[in-house]
């Protein structure tokens, strides 16, 4: 099967080509697994932070992709409750221990054991895949696979997100940036939350522009002041600088979310500017978003398919995975990027 691979850790650039596309094995399901041949994976900015070594693979070389979709091709000897030919989804939660007081509780994403589509198991970068029976996802059929695939990361982990905004309708919610993630959340809040004015902070004038289309009753640049104070703020940034401004636009008691694994240390000097006074007392809160549970995958995808949410999408071939990963840094950046596979 052809799969592009991760061999090696390093600075991604328009010019680095840190995927190489190779033959490897089709695998074999073990007795819990199943065997997918993948139609379409989403492209996130985890994957560059895996590239460039900020939550690196467990292991190298690797696959990496954990947003696919596709056909189960065959089952293992123990599993029942999927079949050859059902449509399913990977996302990000590829395995947990089960037993640990996080697993049951309802905190899978916070186990000890947790294994990751693409950086702890080989992903949805290639044509077939394994993953466990129990960790895949029904897809609707409302979904073509390119429309599904960015469900799988970018809308689960903004729906978790949006969760933990604690947001009350009728009060002002802001997103810091505006990528593939955010724009399924400001569907998602106009939806849940009619009455809030979603605010968006984002760099590019292209970004801002696709925000009032989707709704957006006001959009600004980082260093931009809001109309009001805003209860939650969501970001969705590889960087420090939006934190600290983000904080000086909420109002007391209000939540900052942050979703993202790792920032990036080019700008961690914006720290040493926040103004605790200013930005950060009267009883302000941070929150961040680590990981997403199975919960959490199925219960958006239920809520994407009523609305239903229709993700903007560009498709790139297989083949052309670097270029996909060096735009998505570059931030050229409309919806979501998704690899054609099948």
């Amino acid at each position: 099967m052809r799969a592009m691979m991760l061999s090696r850790l390093g600075a991604l650039s328009a010019e680095s080509r840190p995927l190489d596309l190779v033959e490897l094995p089709t695998p074999r399901p073990r007795p819990d697994e199943v065997l997918i041949r993948v139609a379409a994976c989403g492209v996130c900015h985890t994957e560059l932070d895996e590239i460039e070594g900020r939550t690196p693979p467990s292991r190298l070389p690797r696959v990496l992709g954990h947003q696919a979709i596709g056909r189960v091709e065959a089952v293992g000897s123990a599993v029942t409750a999927v079949r050859a030919g059902d449509r399913v989804g990977v996302a990000w939660v590829f395995r947990t221990c089960g037993v640990c007081g996080f697993c049951t509780t309802g905190r899978e994403n916070l186990c000890e054991r947790f294994e990751a589509t693409g950086r702890d198991a080989d992903g949805g970068y290639a044509e077939f895949m394994t993953a466990p029976a129990a960790f895949v996802h029904p897809m609707p059929s409302i979904f073509s696979d390119f429309e599904a695939a960015p469900l799988l990361c970018a809308g689960a982990i903004g729906y978790r997100s949006l969760r933990l905004a604690n947001l009350t309708d009728g009060r002002p919610l802001g997103l810091t940036g505006f990528g593939a993630s955010a724009h399924l959340v400001l569907m998602m809040a106009k939806r849940q939350y009619p009455h809030s004015p979603v605010l968006v902070f984002a760099r590019s004038d292209e970004e801002r522009a696709f925000a009032r289309e989707l709704g957006a009753a006001w959009t600004g640049d980082t260093d931009d002041t809001p109309p009001s104070l805003l209860a939650a703020i969501i970001d969705t940034t590889p960087v420090w600088k939006p934190i600290v401004r983000a904080l000086g636009c909420l109002e007391p008691g209000g939540r900052l979310v942050i979703n993202a694994i790792r920032k990036e240390d080019a700008d961690r000097d914006w720290l040493a500017r926040l103004d605790y006074p200013a930005q950060l007392w009267r009883e302000k809160e941070i929150k961040s978003v680590a990981n997403v549970t199975r919960q959490d995958v199925r219960e958006f995808l239920t809520l994407a398919a009523s609305i239903p949410i229709r993700p903007e999408v560009e498709r790139y071939p297989l083949a052309r995975a670097n270029e996909a990963l060096a735009d998505l840094k570059a931030r050229h950046v409309r919806g979501a990027k998704v690899l054609e596979i099948g």
